[in-house]
């Protein structure tokens, strides 16, 4: 098999029925006139051909082109948005609306391959969620964009104790059940997925990477600079609520550890200094602090499960 998985246990789902249950196919699109038609026909094609029974909802969130005139133009169930709220409010939206459990999503914008639909749906018998991971044989991600994407991605593989070769793709295959359990957490903007991606594997989920080639987009890309900011506070964050420890006892760590060297060095100077004292007693309250994140970590889980 040429994909990569995450390792998990037994908390996940499991393996799920040998019939075909219907799909829904969510398309999130703003400002997407000149990709979303033909990634609709692309999305449809691709579902007739699979046998999978399906629906596909389009998410106008707000565009201020003929994306939605573009979009009527096709059977699809159109969903327009108020106003621009955000591509995780428009999945929200979407997913929301569906009238299956199975939600595959896609971007509008013509950059994921329609086809490898089928394959993620084949492995989503058996994980709670799988994600066509952006590292295949042509994968067209700006330059510009890289050292972030990969700086990120290392931050959340060691945070959430698993490898993540794709952080934030657009491309997966959810369990709206799951999508309901953290949806206290996930935001309306385009941290969505690297949210429900930490979610899950924070939470011990069956997780499936295969990998995709990712094309070049139609149109202008939505991200930012300031995105990436906004995603490591998001990791960050989903993290302490998680797994809470695995940030504060590093920190404390590195506290204590410059407390206890510059104590060794006052000692052989013979000159003790209040920095070694602070960095010593920041160090112990850091893990302090971190124990008792856990605590209310675990009791808030529990009384959630129950």
């Amino acid at each position: 098999m040429s994909a990569m998985s995450t390792l998990t246990n037994e908390r996940g789902t499991g393996a799920g029925p040998q019939t075909r249950a219907g799909v829904t196919v969510v398309v999130p699109a703003y400002n997407e006139e000149g990709a979303i038609g033909a990634q609709i026909e692309r999305v449809r094609q691709v579902m007739e051909q699979s046998g999978w029974p399906y629906e596909l909802i389009v998410v106008d969130d707000g565009s201020t082109d003929g994306t939605a005139f573009e979009a009527r133009k096709h059977a699809v169930k159109l969903i327009q948005q108020g106003g621009n709220r955000g591509y995780g409010e428009a999945l929200k939206t979407g997913i929301a609306a569906a009238q299956n459990d199975c939600i595959v999503i896609i971007d509008a914008d013509g950059t994921y391959p329609a086809q490898e639909i089928p394959r993620l749906l084949e492995y989503a018998r058996e994980y709670d969620m799988v994600v066509g991971a952006r590292t295949g044989a042509d994968v067209n991600i700006p330059l510009v964009r890289r050292p972030a994407k990969w700086l990120l991605a290392r931050l959340a593989s060691y945070l959430a104790e698993q490898d993540i070769p794709d952080m934030n793709s657009g491309l997966r295959v959810l369990k709206r059940p799951l999508v309901e359990k953290f949806g206290h957490l996930l935001p309306s903007g385009f941290s969505f997925t690297t949210t429900i991606t930490l979610a899950l594997l924070c939470n011990q989920y069956r997780v499936f990477y295969h990998p995709i080639n990712y094309a070049k987009r139609v149109g202008e890309s939505k991200i930012r600079a300031k995105h990436a900011y906004q995603f490591l506070l998001l990791i960050l964050r989903t993290t302490v609520y998680f797994n809470p420890l695995r940030v504060f006892l590093p920190l404390g760590a590195t506290f204590f550890a410059a407390g206890v060297g510059k104590l060794v060095y006052d000692i052989y100077i013979g000159n003790l200094s209040e920095s070694a004292v602070m960095g010593i007693l920041s160090g112990i309250l850091i893990w302090c602090v971190g124990l008792l994140a856990d605590q209310i970590s675990r009791i808030a889980m529990a009384i959630k499960a129950k």
